[in-house]
């Protein structure tokens, strides 16, 4: 297979995965345009996600690094609890809101995954994003960190069950989810991808052990290293203009470009 090939579909993996616009979805829809041997290979699928784990995991290392220091040292050291006890709840925030989705991506994903193959339902799904996207495209709450309830994790979670469906973006459910709850915008965002983490982690293990069982994968060592470090790069820059649209209120321009995306789908495969 093409070195290029590779490398465009881990750029394409880097964009797709931090923005509103559902990577999954991306991927499906290539595989029904293009229909090439690269769409099929889970491997590298696995790869280039893991490409974009390690981006977000550098641009949150700090936060990630406070927080389980936190967690412990609220557990074994009583006389620090006061000034640890807004990290050790936050982190049993991102565990309440992993719960659900991982619990359904156990049941249902496989299931999910059939029902929804055929490339209209994708498009029916991109609209179903860029719909969500709109409606939150003022929104602005008061809460920070330190104010998130458990019931909010619980309904954030509950939400992010439905990005189990191709073309429903994760990061976009979680983040109308959040700002639903009245989050605010900057606080809505450090959630959505401390939820991405353990959801990732999770989806990474069961794919390592697909990697192992596939065997030797030394001839496609070149290409997969290459299209990881794309994945990577792409992501940590894709990571920032989230980042800075979401501040500015401008989720409703990746609201344009899902509904465009759907239209064009359900045109595509009328």
């Amino acid at each position: 297979m093409n070195l290029i090939e590779y490398i465009i579909f881990g750029i394409i993996q880097g964009l797709t995965e931090p923005l509103p616009i559902s990577s999954s979805g991306h991927l499906v829809l290539l595989k029904n345009i293009f229909n090439t041997n690269l769409m099929s290979d889970l491997n590298f699928e696995i790869i280039a996600n893991f490409g974009s784990f390690l981006a977000i995991l550098i641009i949150f290392w700090k936060d990630i690094i406070k927080l389980i220091t936190s967690f412990f040292t609220y557990i074994l050291k009583k006389e620090k609890r006061k000034e640890c006890q807004n990290d050790f709840k936050y982190c049993w925030l991102i565990l309440i809101g992993s719960i659900p989705v991982g619990i359904a991506g156990i049941i249902l994903k496989d299931k999910i995954e059939e029902l929804v193959s055929g490339p209209r339902i994708l498009g029916i799904a991109f609209l179903i994003t860029a719909t969500a996207l709109f409606l939150v495209r003022k929104a602005n709450g008061q809460k920070e960190d330190k104010d998130i309830t458990y019931k909010d994790a619980i309904i954030i979670g509950l939400l992010q069950m439905i990005a189990l469906f191709p073309g429903i973006s994760r990061s976009g459910t979680v983040l109308v989810g959040c700002l639903l709850c009245g989050l605010s915008r900057k606080a809505s965002l450090k959630y959505t991808f401390m939820l991405y983490f353990p959801v990732s982690i999770a989806s990474m293990g069961l794919g390592l052990l697909d990697i192992l069982e596939a065997g030797n994968l030394t001839n496609l060592m070149l290409p997969y290293t290459f299209g990881l470090i794309a994945s990577g790069i792409i992501t940590y820059f894709s990571y920032q203009w989230l980042s800075n649209w979401v501040q500015k209120g401008k989720l409703w321009k990746f609201s344009i470009y899902c509904l465009i995306l759907g239209i064009f789908v359900l045109y595509y495969f009328r």
